[in-house]
């Protein structure tokens, strides 16, 4: 039986076993209690403090952090950026001391210039059509896929170019794409006490899988103000 931990402010929610992260790919996801991935467009409105800290540790202990084009310009998504202590952390883990890059799924191969703004340039992942189309030269450019991008390959990529540790943080339609690819080795999923009714994100189509894929419950986290945060790890 999974342990139910409750934790409190004193014990920030990051030191209950989430470092090191596991080699492949993590993904981080946040759901209303009524199953919304999103309030408005953003995943800001169903969050807490809790939350952000885990994100920001979560991406401390990450190679690179994966995001979708769509979720980047909605959440205003700037450079990863370190606190002094995720600095230290990392230097521990033998990951070096500069945040990990921010690798941008964009299928037209446009990047929001909000996340240009760091010392570690962004990933561009994007299409041969897309590349064809870029004149960005700020930036790193993984090409994988024709006219659409094969999200399967760019993850086998970075991997190959040592980004073994890779954090997905959406959007949803990223997320599908990724788990139909089989390439999920974990989900953290904070759960929101909030509803939030129906909240259409994304434009994925219906998942070319044969069945649910099983996953093995690792820890369950309860704070004070309701929020669960549940770790799943490939059965």
């Amino acid at each position: 039986m999974t342990e139910v931990r409750a934790i409190s402010g004193e014990t920030p929610v990051e030191d209950h076993g989430y470092r090191p992260a596991p080699p492949g790919l993590r993904a981080n996801m946040i759901f209303s209690a009524d199953g919304a991935a999103a309030f408005g467009g953003r995943a800001g409105p169903l969050s807490c403090p809790a939350d952000y800290q885990l994100l920001l540790a979560l991406r401390a202990y990450a190679d690179v952090v994966l995001v979708g084009a769509g979720t980047a310009r909605a959440e205003s998504y700037g450079p990863v950026a370190l606190r002094p202590d995720h600095r230290d952390q990392r230097r521990e883990l033998g990951l070096g001391v500069q945040p990990p890059p921010l690798a941008v799924v964009s299928r037209s191969g446009r990047l929001p210039e909000s996340i240009f703004a760091g010392p570690v340039p962004p990933i561009l992942i994007t299409s041969a059509q897309g590349a064809q189309e870029c004149s960005e030269k700020r930036c790193q450019i993984v090409v994988s896929g024709d006219d659409a991008v094969d999200v399967a390959g760019a993850v086998h990529q970075l991997r190959s170019d040592g980004m073994e540790r890779v954090l997905c943080e959406g959007g949803p339609t990223l997320l599908d794409e990724l788990v139909t690819a089989d390439l999920v080795d974990e989900l953290c999923v904070t759960l929101a006490p909030r509803l939030a009714g129906s909240q259409p994100v994304g434009s994925g189509t219906p998942a070319d899988i044969a069945a649910p894929a099983p996953m093995r419950l690792g820890r369950v986290l309860v704070d004070p103000d309701g929020y669960l945060f549940l770790t799943y790890r490939r059965a």
